[in-house]
């Protein structure tokens, strides 16, 4: 007798009538021709390299996401006093600043000093909240 190989796929799901198939298709990727800095070396290379993979994970989100999130953590930070408050503004400073760092060099210089302004205002405001306690 010969042995049987191992079925690797899973069988395909079976429709029932009224149903809708939960997963949704995957976003395609931004148009472009490359996705890191042309000649980055060092650390922008290495920045670019390993925040690949969380902005391809950020990409698949439904696009709602990241907006409520940020807005959630924003309202929290303002509202809550001390630590709690300085640390959720300290996040949505974080986030704004490793994307402003990300799109640098692809931005005009106006707008490079709106993402810096927005982050150096985030991270005033957490020290206003710290020193509330």
């Amino acid at each position: 007798m010969s042995p049987k190989k191992r079925q690797t796929r899973r069988p395909a799901a079976r429709s029932q009538p009224g149903r809708t198939a939960t997963r949704r298709p995957a976003r395609p990727l931004p148009q472009g021709e490359a996705f890191f800095t042309a000649g980055a070396t060092g650390a922008r290379a290495a920045v670019e390299r390993r925040s690949a993979t969380p902005l391809l994970y950020l990409h698949q989100m439904p696009r709602w996401v990241m907006p409520v999130l940020l807005a959630a953590l924003m309202l929290a930070g303002l509202a809550a006093r001390g630590p709690v408050g300085a640390l959720a503004l300290t996040l949505v400073a974080a986030f704004l600043g490793w994307l402003g760092y990300l799109s640098w060099p692809s931005l005009t210089p106006g707008k490079r000093a709106i993402r810096l302004i927005t982050t150096v205002a985030l991270l005033g405001l957490a020290v206003v909240q710290l020193v509330r306690f």
